[in-house]
């Protein structure tokens, strides 16, 4: 006997029914995916926030949320002790600009101008606040922009320097006294060395040494006259030195737009008279085209007089001093390569030191003062440029400047 067959429309309701079914698992399970989905966001979120909470509060520096208001959205203890205060409630939804120094006000100002207004990522400043007692501290602000719900914020760490200002401003101090008392010696220095000059010239011509009896004794006096005034000839030049760089550091650089192949041919017509006399050829390379560049032509003259006077110094005779201008990839190459004595390796680093210990005397006799190479790289770099070297011993030197 055959089972009864079902009616053609209820087998059509049940397999809708089923159908029904399915789609309405496959949408539970769908949705307790999502659901575990978003939990697992939420947890990971809660876990992250813990984390930032933990850096947050028990960072040594400071740290501290602002708006665009400069209005303190949050603070961490570090920034509590730093102002005073022992709640964070007192300084959430007060304005950090509150405790700027007076003269440091607009240290806050530029900040908000350099994050909210010019979007800058982020923001370095130097400045002073006040504590809640009234007492300052200087402190070193680093602000970083970022996006959050209640829109762009400053995640901003404040860090104390007050000791280390406080020892750059001792050190500025003595600096500028020592500088002061150099400058002063120095100055005070030129008469007297001038008038020793002056007597041992009289000397010289003095009868009574040039009666000196026997020969030998009057040549050893006027040698030893002519040490004196070597001597003081020296004297005179680390004077000029000196005078000269507390000048190039208390005056501005104007710059005007100069002609530089002209320049250097009227320059270095001064020193081929010393370079003939040395048996030293001097030879100017110069581009077919005009180079124009704006320098300072009495400071940038000394550049060149700096360098060819050591060129010449440390070149024996039959060599060869030769100046380069020329474009180089975009900057305005000059250089000055002598066939001299060369520069020992470990002296190289040296040699643009402030009475650089790599200064030696010249093969004729010359002295030099550890300051020419110090004002020259000071000047270069005066006019934005830079200058270094390659040397390589019993075979020459050669320095390179780059200008823009």
């Amino acid at each position: 006997m055959k089972p009864a067959s079902l009616p053609p429309s209820t087998t059509r309701s049940l397999q809708e029914e089923l159908d029904a079914l399915r789609l309405e698992n496959q949408q539970l399970r769908a949705d307790q995916a999502a659901q575990a989905n978003q939990q697992a966001k939420e947890d990971k979120y809660e876990q992250s926030q813990v984390r930032f909470r933990t850096v947050f509060d028990h960072s040594p520096l400071g740290n501290k949320i602002i708006d665009s208001d400069l209005v303190i959205k949050q603070v961490n203890p570090a920034v509590l002790a730093m102002l005073g205060f022992e709640k964070a409630e007192e300084l959430v939804g007060r304005k950090i600009i509150e405790f700027a120094h007076p003269d440091h006000k607009a240290d806050w100002t530029h900040l908000q101008e350099s994050l909210w207004a010019h979007k800058l990522p982020y923001f370095v400043l130097e400045t002073c606040l006040i504590r809640q007692d009234g007492s300052s501290f200087w402190c070193q602000v680093t602000s970083v922009l970022f996006q959050d719900e209640a829109g762009e914020l400053g995640y901003t760490t404040l860090e104390d320097i007050s000791e280390r200002k406080k020892l750059a401003i001792n050190h500025k101090r003595l600096y500028d006294a020592q500088e002061t008392i150099m400058h002063l010696v120095a100055h005070d220095l030129k008469n007297p060395i001038n008038n020793i000059k002056i007597v041992v010239a009289l000397l010289q011509s003095h009868a009574g040494v040039l009666q000196i009896e026997p020969g030998s004794a009057q040549q050893d006096v006027q040698k030893l006259l002519t040490l004196a005034n070597q001597s003081c000839e020296t004297a005179n030049v680390l004077l000029k030195d000196v005078l000269y760089l507390g000048q190039l550091e208390s005056t501005r650089l104007e710059t005007h737009r100069t002609d530089l192949n002209a320049f250097l041919q009227e320059r270095l017509e001064v020193f081929r008279v010393a370079a003939q006399e040395k048996k030293i050829a001097l030879v100017l390379d110069l581009p077919t085209e005009t180079i124009h560049v704006a320098i300072h032509r009495d400071k940038f003259g000394r550049i060149l007089d700096n360098l060819l006077s050591n060129a010449l110094k440390f070149t024996p005779a039959d060599g060869t001093i030769k100046v380069c201008l020329q474009a180089h990839e975009g900057h305005v190459r000059l250089t000055v390569q002598d066939t001299g004595l060369g520069i020992p390796a470990e002296l190289q680093p040296h040699v643009f030191d402030k009475f650089s210990t790599a200064s030696r005397p010249g093969l004729y006799g010359d002295t030099t003062t550890g300051l020419g190479l110090f004002i020259t790289k000071q000047i270069v770099e005066m006019h934005q440029g830079q200058i270094w070297l390659e040397s390589t011993e019993n075979e020459g030197t050669t320095f390179f400047i780059d200008l823009k």
